[in-house]
């Protein structure tokens, strides 16, 4: 147990010594200071120029839609009635006689066979085994 401490701990403190110098080596600033010393380039700008006024064009009167005269529907003439033919009737069906209803004998109910049980397995442990 001591050893696995004394072990980690001259591992440890070799990489932490790295680790710090690395990040004490490293400059964090430089992006900040390449912003602050280069000059943003100025953009023109351009001249404003006068608003074009479009002419107003006169004013022309609606032209009102001549009137189409009206013209009257055409009435079909109407169609004589062609008289529907007589069909013949059949007679009447004499009705069925009624039967006795037929009384099948009841069946005796068999009680429901129990389920067996089947009885629960065990996995046998063995040595080494989790």
């Amino acid at each position: 147990m001591a050893l696995k401490k004394i072990l980690s701990a001259s591992l440890l403190s070799p990489f932490l010594i790295i680790c710090i110098i690395a990040l004490l080596s490293v400059p964090v600033s430089v992006g900040a200071r390449r912003l602050l010393e280069d000059p943003k380039p100025e953009i023109p700008t351009l001249p404003e120029l006068p608003k074009l006024e479009m002419p107003k064009l006169p004013e022309f009167p609606k032209p009102e839609l001549p009137k189409i005269p009206e013209i009257p529907k055409p009435e079909l003439p109407k169609m004589p009635e062609i008289p529907k033919p007589d069909l013949p009737t059949f007679p009447e069906m004499p009705k069925m006689p009624e039967f006795p209803k037929f009384d099948a004998p009841k069946l005796p109910e068999l009680p429901k066979p129990e389920e067996t049980k089947v009885p629960a397995f065990t996995m046998p442990k063995f040595p080494g085994s989790p």
